[in-house]
């Protein structure tokens, strides 16, 4: 067993982090319009909450093809880069750590979000089903809508999509963020090719395991080109259970879940990757991921990994305890307590979170949670 104390401080590719407790990527739909331009309410959101030891940011497109819902923030245009910039002046002033996730939804969008109201592009040509995505109806409304029914990339667009992802990370780098997180996870675009569901594929990207891998295996070799291994993550998704119908929407479940994710942290392992992140079930009554499955890969990838879903204080220092894990993400709990690293260190009421303003809207619910007066 090793020390269970969420405060122990932790190197993650050459950085001091403070504390075990981080702030997860989470879904906020609070960009600037037009543009999906980060602005000065994200600064002070991230600001407040910078005394996590880690801090990730929302799923930020790579490309204007790569949003699947209203008002989520890019990385791919000179104003996303100025505006990430005060946000990782913000949080840096705190002397915190921020990474930003890199994300591309694939075939997880509508036409409405695409460029010319164009169809999604996917590595296969297979609609998303049991899931809605979130278009703009008018300025600050908006709706769920079925996505839209994907197109398959061709072989060379595929590559031209590992080059974007590179330039996303030299964009990142420039906006001032400490290293990126691959967004490989919930039945995005790198999850579409990695799952034998959505993958159907018959050239190099698809068939066999290994080949579904490829394009994980590429696009982590483009942003360690910019970042170096060190400070580039990758996050993960496995699910053991589910139903037939999310099986077909997230791509998740596997033949055998346990094996395609531990091949793919040993690709992480191979090419150095600096952390490796599970975003574990978070619905009520989802499913514990195996300790067989934290087990192993404890023995195939030796850098820091981090847990997130559904983690309370007791439950992260089990995991810290039992050595399988080194940071921990608290989602919904760190959006209703700025300051929950406080809060855990002295045993203090936690704020409870207002469901109806987790996506959009304008201050409230996103900066307007009270600090603790203790």
């Amino acid at each position: 067993m090793t020390d269970s104390s969420l405060f122990k401080p932790l190197t993650l590719g050459g950085l001091a982090l403070k504390n075990r407790i981080a702030l997860p990527p989470l879904t906020r739909s609070r960009s600037s319009q037009p543009g999906n331009i980060p602005n000065d309410l994200m600064a002070t959101y991230y600001r407040q909450r910078a005394s996590a030891g880690f801090m990730v940011t929302e799923g930020t497109q790579i490309e204007p093809r790569g949003q699947g819902y209203a008002w989520t923030p890019g990385i791919h245009s000179a104003a996303q880069v100025e505006g990430w910039r005060k946000v990782t002046a913000a949080v840096h002033a705190e002397g915190a750590v921020i990474f930003c996730q890199l994300w591309h939804v694939g075939r997880v969008s509508h036409t409405s979000l695409q460029p010319d109201n164009q169809p999604p592009v996917a590595p296969s040509a297979l609609r998303a089903t049991a899931v809605k995505v979130f278009i703009e109806t008018g300025p600050q409304a908006g709706a769920l809508a079925e996505p839209s029914e994907p197109v398959a990339l061709s072989t060379a667009q595929v590559k031209e999509l590992v080059e974007l992802y590179r330039v996303a990370a030299v964009n990142a780098k420039a906006a001032g963020f400490d290293g990126v997180e691959l967004h490989c996870a919930n039945g995005y675009l790198v999850n579409q090719f990695i799952s034998e569901h959505s993958n159907q594929r018959t050239d190099e990207y698809g068939g066999c395991l290994d080949n579904r891998l490829r394009f994980l295996r590429e696009i982590c070799a483009a942003v360690i080109s910019v970042f170096g291994g060190e400070r580039v993550g990758v996050r993960f998704a496995p699910l053991f259970e589910t139903t037939a119908e999310e099986r077909v929407y997230l791509g998740l479940v596997e033949t055998d879940p346990h094996h395609t994710y531990i091949e793919a942290a040993k690709v992480l392992q191979e090419l150095g990757v600096g952390y490796l992140s599970i975003a574990e079930a978070d619905w009520d009554n989802a499913p514990d991921l195996p300790a067989s499955f934290r087990a192993a890969l404890r023995q195939v990838y030796h850098a820091p990994i981090m847990y997130s879903g559904r983690y309370t204080e007791a439950k992260a220092k089990a995991v810290l305890a039992e050595g399988y894990g080194d940071l921990f993400g608290f989602g919904r709990t760190f959006i209703a307590n700025p300051d929950l690293p406080y809060r855990l260190r002295h045993g203090l009421a936690l704020n409870p979170v207002d469901g109806a303003t987790l996506y959009g809207g304008t201050e409230r619910g996103y900066i307007d949670y009270p600090f603790s007066n203790a």
